[in-house]
């Protein structure tokens, strides 16, 4: 009798084993349905975090099983994440706890004008907002742990696409841009820069003119040296682009004469020498104009009547004024006040 009972407890523990057993492997099985990259925000809640993650889990019943088991309430980080088909449960309650984010790519254009816009971008890609990063990149302490001043600072941040972390953090940014620039800034670039007279935050400057006035990579070098041959001359760059920026309107399409009065250290028609930092970030190719500007005699130059993005270059100010003319006389044609 006893051996008859035994063997029916056995057997319905068997039997119990056998439904419950692959029902919990199953939940730890369960993956995917299709590759989904999924981003849950700094200081999300447990829930908020579930949310995030049922765009690309196809049973959060069974999910939140696993996770509960996990703790994963008191672990997940938030982060960007890519999860895919073949990621289970297990797999993903892991990742979240873990805090094992997927990369992203960041790209800063060389257009980028002040710490502020660039603190836009970033905060729109990047997990901390635009405030928070705003606030870290105005910092004296920031700028002078870096090597910078307020004015310049803009003159680290290199263009170019970099792997970054969707949640780095505004420190760590600032981190990698200064490991960014010390390598771009090698012993051959900074004896360059030496070489003609410049510090590597001068040919930033200087660079950041030279993009704004030519979109043209052929005709950089030339009109770099248009400018360097004023410097050496002690002349004033008479920059436009430099006037725009004073103004902070970068929209304006005829500098004209009551533009020049602005009272401004970056007005470059009033003030001899380079302006106190870079008025966008300057492109790497502007960057590398200025070190290998084009050596020649020209000293001044305008926009082509041709109005095709190109210039003409001129030795004197007779010639320059008379390029000048035709330029003018296409804008006043075109009704561009």
């Amino acid at each position: 009798m006893k051996k008859i009972i035994i063997g029916s407890i056995i057997g319905a523990i068997i039997g119990v084993a056998a439904v419950a057993v692959p029902r919990y492997l199953n939940e730890y099985r369960k993956s995917v349905a299709n590759k989904t990259t999924v981003y849950i925000p700094l200081e999300s809640t447990y829930g908020q975090m579930l949310d995030s993650i049922a765009t690309a889990v196809g049973d959060m019943k069974s999910f939140g099983k696993v996770a509960q088991r996990a703790s994963l309430e008191e672990k997940f980080k938030p982060g960007r994440y890519i999860f895919t088909p073949d990621k289970t449960n297990k797999d993903i309650v892991r990742t979240l706890a873990m805090g094992w984010e997927n990369p992203m790519m960041l790209t800063l254009s060389g257009n980028i004008r002040g710490l502020e816009k660039l603190s836009g971008l970033l905060g729109k890609k990047l997990a901390a907002d635009s405030a928070a990063f705003m606030e870290y990149l105005c910092r004296e302490d920031v700028w002078k742990g870096c090597g910078f001043n307020k004015e310049n600072f803009m003159g680290m941040f290199l263009p170019n696409t970099y792997e970054v972390y969707w949640t780095i953090t505004p420190e760590k940014f600032v981190e990698r841009m200064k490991k960014e620039y010390e390598k771009f800034w090698n012993t051959e670039r900074t004896a360059k820069a030496a070489q003609i007279g410049l510090t590597p935050q001068e040919v930033s400057v200087l660079a950041s003119i030279v993009c704004e006035e030519t979109n043209y990579g052929p005709e950089m070098p030339r009109v770099a040296g248009v400018y360097m041959n004023r410097l050496k001359r002690g002349m004033k760059l008479d920059a436009d682009p430099t006037v725009k920026f004073a103004l902070g309107d970068p929209t304006i399409k005829r500098i004209l004469f009551r533009h020049l009065n602005v009272d401004s250290p970056y007005n470059t028609y009033k003030n001899i020498g380079l302006p106190p930092g870079p008025i966008t970030i300057p492109s790497i190719k502007g960057i590398e104009s200025v070190l290998g500007y084009e050596k020649h005699n020209y000293l001044y130059f305008c926009a082509s009547p041709s109005m095709d993005g190109t210039h003409r270059f001129a030795r004197t100010l007779v010639e320059h004024n008379r390029n000048a003319r035709e330029y003018q006389a296409v804008l006043n044609k075109m009704k561009i006040r």
